[in-house]
């Protein structure tokens, strides 16, 4: 029995160990290339001609940065990335669960039917020139609206919310009909907050989405005042590649000043995102139905 209890011991102890040594690793191999993104973007254009993998800057520079912030118009863009990605979010997430919602409950009538066209819609699209002409009958061109109505609806997320809500126990449901509570206050009240967890994930995932974007602005904006922070960090990235190229005789400085601007713009489009994950990280670790029934 002892011999038994000391193995066990002796194998808890290993696995621990090769836990933490894949753990380190992993964040190794996560934080040691995200760190030379940072160090570079914060060094010189002779600091980065030099090549190498930079661990420290030995020319300490914030001229990528200066060449993304001079454009005036950068301020104004980041308030047009911010408000599409904040209401884009909350449009799609109550949209889907709302349809979630109503999809959840296997008495509605043509539930299947419903369920069968939206599985179609994950498999096939009308593709990009039906789409265009779409959003042309629609009035949205040039509009703020082509970043929110578009992306209002999406089955996937719509799917994950149905799901979720078919685990919220009956019990919860009957007892606030029994109270005189109406559909929109169960859907309120109840649902919403119990299924703030996949909420949390779909809006994480959509907001990412929605920062990144900048084909819709490709294919839908041409008014410059609409313009997101991506599509014109995406101008500046090209408009120095360009005076790169007809610089005669290829000098390395502007070649590599062009890569300092490309790892500035990485980092400013990726904090915002890095910085809103602990805010939803709680929502990803806490069980909020936990003890809310008991029979």
């Amino acid at each position: 029995m002892n011999r038994k209890v000391i193995r066990e011991d002796l194998d808890s102890r290993i696995f621990d160990a090769v836990n933490k040594v894949l753990l380190v690793c992993f964040m190794v191999i996560i934080l040691v290339p995200l760190w030379n993104v940072i160090i570079s973007s914060l060094s010189s254009g002779r600091a980065l001609a030099e090549g190498g993998f930079i661990f420290w800057s030995k020319e300490f520079s914030l001229e990528n940065y200066r060449a993304v912030f001079n454009d005036s118009s950068i301020g104004q863009s980041f308030v047009v990335s911010v408000a599409k990605t904040f209401l884009g979010v909350i449009t799609h997430v109550f949209f889907c669960a709302m349809i979630g919602y109503g999809l959840s409950k296997r008495y509605i009538r043509g539930r299947k039917l419903y369920v069968a066209m939206g599985v179609i819609t994950m498999f096939f699209s009308g593709g990009m020139i039906p789409t265009y002409l779409l959003i042309k009958s629609l009035g949205l061109l040039n509009s703020f609206w082509v970043y929110i109505i578009p992306a209002l609806f999406s089955y996937y997320d719509v799917v994950i919310l149905m799901n979720f809500f078919r685990n919220v126990p009956d019990s919860l449901e009957e007892s606030a009909k029994i109270d005189g509570a109406g559909d929109w206050h169960i859907f309120l009240k109840i649902f919403i907050p119990l299924s703030m967890p996949a909420m949390a994930t779909i809006a994480l995932f959509n907001g990412v989405g929605q920062w990144n974007d900048f084909m819709t602005t490709k294919l839908y904006i041409t008014d410059q005042a609409l313009y997101p922070l991506q599509m014109k960090l995406y101008e500046i990235i090209v408009q120095s590649q360009t005076q790169s190229m007809q610089n005669i005789g290829g000098s390395v400085v502007i070649e590599t000043t062009t890569k300092g601007v490309q790892l500035a713009t990485i980092v400013i489009t990726t904090l915002p995102i890095v910085a809103m994950y602990p805010i939803l990280q709680r929502y990803f670790i806490s069980g909020m139905m936990l003890g809310a029934v008991k029979e």
